[in-house]
């Protein structure tokens, strides 16, 4: 049964979610603010966090920075009232995975993370068959690590996502609504910006190899170029 890190300071709202989530299988354990969730979170082994954005003590995107530099692999799952897209794209920009606004339902909110789940389930003949040889770089995906001489870098499931999408179709105008569909399973204006977001990242970790690229392609998508 994965164990979630929730982190929700509305009783009501947190009783409600706590109560459908276990219903769906999943072990929570919920926290009403941000500090004693980090605390309990440097104690326990998580699969997942559910964060909401506006807690006490510790707000959201401040416990996402302090879980990111203790585990760059966990997925981080924003609940967030705020609808301003700076907000959300703030949130995927300190390490977060995926945000769901307010109100949701739980069956969107269960599919997400078992989407995110799923990724620690994948066997040794899949850890095989999903490593990549890019340029200078092996890529893992089920390892959600980046491997050259000049040492590793460890992906978000996220970046990893993007980048296995862009592995898979190399040399090839890539539509962003493909990607979009294809990772997020949706398509829409705020998870394009999104999108935006995690290819800075790749690029930036890309770019001590000049015969690799991210072009963008107007109007269009992306080409990841391979030399």
């Amino acid at each position: 049964m994965a164990k979630i890190l929730y982190v929700e300071d509305d009783e009501n709202l947190g009783f409600v979610t706590k109560d459908n989530l276990e219903e769906e299988g999943f072990e929570i354990f919920h926290y009403s603010d941000g500090k004693e969730a980090f605390k309990n979170f440097k104690k326990e082994k998580y699969d997942l966090c559910l964060l909401d954005v506006m807690l006490p003590e510790l707000d959201g995107f401040s416990l996402a920075e302090k879980i990111r530099e203790q585990n760059q692999h966990i997925p981080i799952i924003f609940l967030t009232a705020k609808t301003l897209q700076e907000d959300k794209i703030e949130g995927l920009k300190i390490g977060g995975d995926d945000y769901i606004t307010k109100p949701f339902s739980i069956e969107e909110l269960a599919l997400r993370m078992k989407v995110f789940l799923k990724r620690n389930t994948i066997t040794d003949n899949d850890k095989e068959k999903d490593t990549y040889s890019i340029g200078k770089y092996t890529f893992s995906f089920s390892q959600l690590m980046l491997d050259s001489e000049d040492g590793e870098q460890k992906l978000t499931h996220r970046e990893a996502e993007v980048l296995k999408f862009l592995c898979d179709r190399q040399n090839s105008v890539i539509k962003r609504e493909e990607i979009l569909t294809q990772v997020w399973g949706r398509d829409d204006y705020f998870l394009g910006r999104s999108l935006d977001v995690f290819i800075t990242r790749l690029r930036k970790m890309l770019a001590p190899d000049e015969s690799l690229k991210i072009e963008n392609v107007h109007g269009v998508g992306f080409r990841f170029v391979t030399e």
